[in-house]
């Protein structure tokens, strides 16, 4: 039987509002566009995401520049040659498959274990100091570095970089996980100790074009002259109240279905604001959330 040694990973509560803030009790870090990824290089090397023991799919990061009896969270990144930004898709791509031809970097944020030593309950700032000291970095491991001055006005170069986000932690918190090593799929701990600032567009005139006779996604499209450009499905932001605002106009505009969704007429249903991540190279957006709904 393997043991694992597998904690689930620290998770981010959105700030106030998605808005940065200036706080000296806080250190501001990137937020990488990539993977989650647990290094563990204990007994074994094992390498998890939050859900899954990947360690087969990533043999170039099988001699991690750190010692024996250390963990350490990181995230998986694809960058991109030609803007030197973490390229999400071509990461899935090559986390979907060795064939695809990405090469992967870890990037580390924070150390769990310490040369043997469970080091969770200590400060995050100490935490980093031995993480420093551990970790030599190459050209597959390197190190997030933390920001001195202001985090809004980092917020607001993220932006015209059209980076991921902002990551804003305290400095004196604890790495918030289970006392026990684990098996990979249990939930991690989402705490306001670690926040994050999401650089999100924002898109108007998004018409609903029909709805998931699964779940609660809906159909997402754009007028483009003479047609709606589809633009993927949408779920989050979406509460109770829009739902019974929108069911009236989608059942009488119906024109279609299959087994999947049930298809309405753009132009008949209501359009709204939709703040996303950006566009897949497909055309689809990325992470939309509704915003509003217009009449």
């Amino acid at each position: 039987m393997v043991m694992h040694m597998f904690f689930p990973p620290m998770l981010l509560q959105y700030a106030n509002n998605n808005e940065p803030f200036d706080d000296e009790k806080y250190y501001a870090q990137l937020k990488l566009d990539g993977i989650r990824l647990l290094v563990s290089n204990m007994d074994s090397l094992n390498l998890y995401t939050k859900n899954l023991n990947v360690t087969s799919r990533f043999p170039e990061l099988h001699s991690p520049p750190i010692s024996r009896g250390t963990i350490i969270d990181c995230e998986l990144i694809v960058v991109d040659p030609a803007t030197g930004h973490p390229d999400f898709e071509a990461c899935l791509a090559r986390f979907n498959s060795k064939k695809a031809m990405h090469e992967v970097s870890a990037c580390a944020f924070d150390i769990l274990y310490y040369r043997g030593e469970n080091v969770m309950d200590r400060p995050l700032e100490q935490r980093l100091e031995l993480l420093e000291n551990d970790l030599k970095e190459n050209e597959r491991f390197s190190r997030a570095r933390c920001f001195n001055g202001s985090a809004v006005q980092l917020f607001q170069i993220i932006k015209s970089a059209g980076l991921e986000g902002l990551v804003l932690k305290r400095k004196d918190s604890r790495y918030l996980s289970r006392k026990k090593p684990c098996e990979p799929g249990v939930k991690g701990i989402r705490t306001s100790q670690w926040l994050k600032v999401l650089n999100y567009d924002l898109a108007h005139d998004i018409r609903i074009m029909g709805y998931s006779k699964k779940d609660n996604r809906w159909l997402i499209g754009r007028e483009e002259g003479n047609w709606f450009k589809p633009l993927g499905t949408m779920e989050l932001g979406i509460t109770a109240a829009h739902r019974r605002i929108v069911w009236p106009r989608m059942q009488r505009s119906i024109v279609r279905e299959d087994k999947n969704f049930i298809y309405v007429d753009p132009i008949s249903s209501l359009s709204c604001s939709v703040k996303h991540r950006g566009f897949y190279k497909s055309g689809l957006m990325r992470l939309p959330v509704l915003e509003k709904i217009h009449n």
